[in-house]
């Protein structure tokens, strides 16, 4: 029965672990043994210089996720492709796979992630922030609402010693 496993890699090398371990698998013959192996990203977008750029951005760094029957041979082909730590959750020689609904948590936000990019940046009311460009350059001032369907926020700026609410784009404001 295949489960959904965590793999622990080197940070920054999960493409290379995830290419390798579909190498490994071929070589060995045990397609039947694996299903599929993902590295959790989603896509975010930045706007910068008046552009909307899009990448993607992993949210389990370091963690590849293998959908696997776990046996001794399955085991020891994960064990010895490169840059992989081991697994994680159970003891180290006999892993535990993670829950149906933790792997459909993790699939869902990697399916809306395609679907509708989250912003690079995300900004939560009460945080003070400063306005990097327009009329209220060099201001800080306390978030008051967030629309990220617009990619915009209500801003509290103290102008004159009054709070003034002002609406500007994400690439107006930076965090403090």
């Amino acid at each position: 029965m295949l489960r959904w496993y965590v793999v622990h890699a080197y940070s920054g090398f999960e493409q290379q672990v995830k290419k390798a371990i579909e190498e490994h698998v071929q070589r060995a013959g045990m397609q039947e043994s694996f299903g599929e192996i993902l590295v959790p990203t989603e896509e975010v977008v930045e706007i910068r210089e008046g552009q909307k750029r899009r990448s993607e951005r992993k949210f389990f760094p370091g963690y590849v996720l293998v959908q696997m029957d776990m046996n001794d041979a399955t085991w020891h082909l994960i064990r010895n492709v490169p840059r992989v730590l081991g697994f994680i959750g159970g003891s180290p020689d006999k892993p535990s796979p993670i829950t149906e609904k933790e792997a459909e948590a993790i699939l869902n936000r990697i399916q809306e992630g395609v679907e509708k990019p989250r912003p690079k940046v995300l900004f939560e009311v009460g945080e003070v922030v400063r306005v990097t460009e327009g009329p209220f350059n060099d201001f800080n001032g306390v978030v008051e609402e967030v629309n990220y369907d617009k990619s915009r926020l209500l801003v509290a700026v103290q102008i004159f010693g009054r709070s003034t609410p002002v609406e500007l784009d994400f690439h107006q404001v930076e965090k403090v």
